[in-house]
């Protein structure tokens, strides 16, 4: 899934970026967007920006019908899917640090605009765990190496599960013995995974556009 991120301040008319934060932002409070390339079939997405409101309906307001949202409670999936101009559950949300699988319809990608603020300051949100499943994201728009950039707070005997949207599986990484399995892990802006904590360590990190 590719991305575009653009963070407007009010000390910046636009700064570009691309898949992680810029180094040069100078305002307490960032807003902007991020667009992100949802391709055909299956794919794990994320909100990364806190939105005026955090609903489907208004964060894939541009999705094509047949768009289908699936959600993942720690037990089963629900099943949003966008027919006749409207969404089956409009009122569902996806807050940043969430995330969940979508269904492309189509034979071609579509793009979806997230619109909203950065969240800054103290950032803290529970995982299920010990050994539960859950979907899980970065809560701030920015893309690296999953403990080492973003402050997961890696246990031995995590499991972290990225999906391949070309071959439509599941891409595996275990950390044991102080290291990754096939490399650590590197979402990108948008994206989501699924974890299988070895405790129920929270996700915390503190952050600042200006001092990512």
């Amino acid at each position: 899934m590719r991305t575009k991120t653009l963070l407007l301040t009010a000390a910046l008319s636009a700064v570009g970026l691309s898949t992680s934060m810029a180094q040069s932002v100078f305002s307490v409070n960032a807003v902007g967007f991020v667009t992100v390339d949802v391709p055909p079939k299956l794919s794990m997405i994320a909100n990364p920006l806190t939105a005026p409101t955090n609903t489907v309906a208004a964060l894939f307001a541009g999705a094509p019908d047949g768009t289908t949202i699936y959600k993942y409670d720690g037990t089963a999936f629900s099943l949003n899917t966008f027919e006749f101009g409207d969404w089956g559950n409009p009122t569902e949300k996806l807050i940043p640090g969430e995330g969940a699988f979508i269904r492309n319809p189509g034979t071609a990608p579509f793009q979806i605009t997230f619109v909203g603020e950065v969240s800054q300051g103290s950032l803290s949100h529970s995982i299920p765990g010990p050994n539960k499943f859950s979907i899980q994201s970065s809560e701030v728009p920015q893309s690296g190496k999953l403990a080492t950039d973003l402050a997961f707070p890696a246990t031995e005997g995590d499991i972290i599960y990225q999906f391949d949207n070309a071959a439509q599986t599941y891409v595996s990484h275990t950390f044991e013995f102080g290291d990754w399995s096939g490399g650590e892990p590197v979402p990108k802006v948008g994206e989501s995974f699924f974890v299988r904590k070895a405790d129920s360590k929270p996700w915390t990190r503190t952050f600042s556009v200006n001092t990512p």
